[in-house]
């Protein structure tokens, strides 16, 4: 049933959605063409997919605490790294995706809601070395295991911001005065995404950029990105299907894209 309503999803997605040609912003045309759609090679790419090649092999179990909305391969409370790897964690077109947004974005600070075993925060933590990267990732033996693996990527840049999301955002967002790039991934339930929305709104400035994982997941996930779209403060949006991207350039008026990726 989820199956088949994520094909009528994608499929309504598909109809509505377009690519380059017709893109009268030049923002939009250039992020597009040559950030999106990049097909050059980065040597971060490598580190980050010897690792995954490496966990898709680890068949140790880890006792999981899950505080998010499940998992559709049915997550139970042991499971193998292996698992993990092979269905949580983002595939690399996404995750290089992002790569090549922060490193064209260049965020001082980043936020990652929803580690898992940070193969996302490595690509995020690689492609901005100075930048401030705090992930935040609620099972103490999955963040034990993410630890190990920045370890393994030679990543200095990256806290690692354990216990349920919903008691530590708050008070790691007071202790800074800005966030730059956010990547949402911790929770695919409706009111849990537009609180955390909400709560990393107080430090975004125009130069921000939010992006919202899985935002047809489910009938709420699509809930979700349709209120964040009409917020106020949103001024552009970049729908990509697997992806959402949300701006706050206010050198424009309001616009939403839904372009093929």
């Amino acid at each position: 049933m989820q199956h088949a309503a994520m094909l009528y999803r994608y499929a309504s997605f598909w109809w509505r959605s377009g690519n380059a040609h017709g893109l009268h912003s030049p923002f939009v045309f250039n992020l597009y063409c040559f950030i999106i759609h990049h097909e050059g090679h980065f040597l971060a790419y490598d580190a980050v997919e010897n690792l995954r090649e490496e966990l898709l092999q680890d068949h140790r179990v880890l006792e999981v605490t899950d505080f998010g909305a499940g998992s559709h391969a049915g997550a139970t409370r042991k499971r193998k790294i292996s698992d993990i790897a092979r269905t949580a964690a983002k595939p690399a077109r996404l995750g290089q995706l992002l790569f090549r947004l922060a490193n064209h974005f260049k965020p001082a600070t980043i936020l990652e809601l929803g580690t898992s075993l940070g193969l996302t925060t490595g690509y995020l933590g690689l492609a901005r070395t100075s930048a401030a990267l705090y992930t935040f990732e609620g099972c103490p033996a999955i963040a034990a295991q993410a630890r190990r693996n920045f370890r393994k990527l030679g990543l200095e840049n990256v806290t690692l911001v354990e216990g349920n999301l919903d008691h530590t955002l708050a008070p790691t967002l007071a202790g800074l005065d800005q966030v730059d790039f956010v990547f949402f991934d911790g929770n695919h339930r409706l009111k849990p995404t537009l609180r955390y929305f909400e709560q990393c709104l107080t430090k975004a400035h125009e130069g921000s950029v939010f992006v919202f994982d899985d935002i047809y997941w489910s009938a709420e996930m699509a809930q979700a990105w349709k209120q964040i779209k009409e917020h106020p403060r949103v001024l552009l949006t970049i729908d990509l299907f697997y992806l959402g991207l949300v701006f706050f350039r206010t050198n424009q008026p309001k616009q939403h894209f839904s372009l093929r990726f």
